[in-house]
C-alpha cells in the first residue's frame, strides 16, 4: 500500500510474511498465493506491499538461479503484490516448532549473516517494483547479548562485517541503480536492546546506507519514550530506513494473581518473550515470559510489558492490554512532521498461532481476516495523520 505525504513523497506500508512458514522456494510461492493474494482481495486493493521474509534456502535458490527469481518477480507483478522491504533478521526455521534462542543465530560474528545479508540485498534490488529505487533490510541487531557481552574482538568482527557490507551495498547501487539499505532491529537481550544502544556502533560504522530497524513492540518493551528515542538517533545522524508497526503486551498490574493468570496464557514454547519492568535503579528483565510469572525475578509494583506481538487491532481482554498508544505516538514523530523519518513501515505481527489456543485463527481465511484487518487500522492512523492512500 502507497501513501502520498504532505511532502510529496511516498510512504510504503507493507505487512511481514515471516507470520506464514516458509523455508525454500516453493514455500514462498504458496504463501504469495494462500495468503498475500487473499489478504489484498480483502483490502480491495490493486497493489499491496509485503514484507517478504525470505529464508536461507530460499534465498540461496534464487541467488543460483536467475530464472527463479525473474519468475518470482513476475509472480509477486500477477498477484498484485510488491516488495520494498525485506526481513532479514530470521535465517532459517522460524516456523519450527522451537524458535526461542535459535532466532540469534548466525550473529554479525559469523560470515554467513554477512552472505546472507548481502545474497538478500542483490535479491531485492531485483524484486523491487520499477518505479522505486530504494529497497530496506532489517537484520539482527549484532548478537544475542552472551557470548557477545564483554569480548572486543566479538564487537570488531561485527562492526568489520558490516562495514564491508556497507561498501557492498555502494558497489550493489553502482551496479544496478537500486538502493539497499539495512538496519540494525534493537530488541530486548541483545547486544543492541534499544534504539540508544545503536548509536554508538552505527557511529562508530558510520555508513548512510547502515542504519536502524524501529520496532514498536521493542521499542515498548524497554519502555523507551518514542520522541525521546528518535530525537537521539536524528541527533546522532542514524537513519531509521524503516519501522515495524507491532505492540506489546502489557500488564498495569501485575502483582494482581488474576493478571498473572491472564500472562500466563501469553507464556508459549516456541519464541522468546522478554519480559520487563521500569524501575528507579533502570530496566529489570527477564528473558522469557513464564520466568516472570512464575517467580519473584521481577518487582511487581509497576507495570509489566512482555515481547509478544499482538494484533493491532485486537488487543488483549482485561485485565491486560497492548502497547498501541506507543505505536500511535512512534508513528506521529515518524511521518507526521514536515518530512517522513523512513519511508518504509511494515506491520510484524508474526505470532498469530502463538497466541492463546482460543485467539487462534482457525483457518486460512480466518488468518487473512485478522492481517487485514491489521493494515486498515495502520492504513486509518497514516491517513490521521494527513498521508493521502494512492490508487
Amino acid at each position: 500500500m502507497r501513501f502520498r505525504h504532505p511532502d510529496g513523497s511516498v510512504v510504503h506500508l507493507a505487512y511481514c510474511t515471516n507470520v506464514h512458514p516458509a523455508e525454500n522456494l516453493e514455500g514462498v510461492r504458496a504463501q504469495l498465493r494462500d495468503h498475500c493474494e487473499p489478504v489484498r482481495k480483502r483490502l480491495g486493493r490493486d497493489r499491496l506491499g509485503i514484507g517478504l521474509w525470505l529464508a536461507r534456502d530460499a534465498a540461496r535458490t534464487l541467488i543460483n538461479d536467475p530464472a527463479q527469481l525473474r519468475s518470482l518477480r513476475a509472480e509477486l507483478d500477477h498477484r498484485g503484490l510488491e516488495v520494498v522491504t525485506l526481513n532479514g533478521f530470521p535465517y532459517e526455521g522460524f516456523g519450527a516448532e522451537e524458535v526461542k534462542y535459535r532466532v540469534y543465530k548466525p550473529d554479525w560474528t559469523d560470515p554467513e549473516r554477512l552472505a546472507h545479508t548481502t545474497d538478500l540485498a542483490r535479491l531485492l534490488a531485483t524484486l523491487l517494483p520499477d518505479d522505486v529505487t530504494d529497497g530496506t533490510i532489517s537484520t539482527l541487531p549484532l548478537a544475542w547479548r552472551t557470548p557477545y557481552t564483554g569480548d572486543p574482538e566479538a564487537a570488531r568482527t561485527a562492526l568489520a562485517a558490516l562495514t564491508t557490507l556497507g561498501e557492498r551495498l555502494d558497489a550493489l547501487a553502482e551496479l544496478t541503480g537500486k538502493s539497499i539499505r539495512i538496519g540494525l532491529e534493537p530488541e530486548p537481550g541483545c547486544t543492541v536492546e534499544t534504539t540508544a544502544d545503536a548509536i554508538a556502533p552505527l557511529t562508530a560504522i558510520g555508513h548512510p546506507r547502515i542504519g536502524v530497524c524501529v520496532d514498536t513492540c521493542h521499542l515498548a518493551t524497554s519502555f523507551e519514550d518514542p520522541g525521546t528515542a528518535l530525537d537521539a538517533l536524528t541527533a546522532a545522524g542514524i537513519p531509521t530506513v524503516k519501522a515495524q508497526l507491532s505492540a506489546a503486551l502489557h500488564a498495569e498490574h501485575p502483582h494482581l494473581p488474576e493478571v498473572r493468570t491472564a500472562l500466563a496464557a501469553f507464556a508459549e514454547p516456541r519464541f522468546l518473550h522478554q519480559t520487563r519492568v521500569a524501575t528507579a535503579a533502570g530496566l529489570r528483565g527477564t528473558d522469557d515470559l513464564d520466568e516472570a510469572v512464575s517467580g519473584e525475578t521481577l518487582p511487581d509494583s509497576a507495570p509489566w510489558r512482555a515481547h509478544f506481538h499482538v494484533p493491532l487491532h485486537a488487543p488483549p481482554a482485561p485485565p491486560l492490554t497492548s502497547t498501541l498508544p506507543v505505536l500511535r505516538s512512534t508513528l506521529t514523530r515518524l511521518v507526521g512532521g514536515a518530512q517522513p523519518l523512513t519511508r518504509h513501515l511494515e506491520v510484524e505481527t508474526y505470532t498469530w498461532q502463538a497466541l492463546p489456543v482460543e485467539l487462534r485463527p482457525r483457518t486460512r481465511a480466518q488468518l487473512a481476516d485478522g492481517i487485514a484487518a491489521e493494515l486498515t487500522l495502520a492504513r486509518d492512523l497514516l491517513v490521521d495523520l494527513g498521508l493521502k492512500e494512492l490508487p
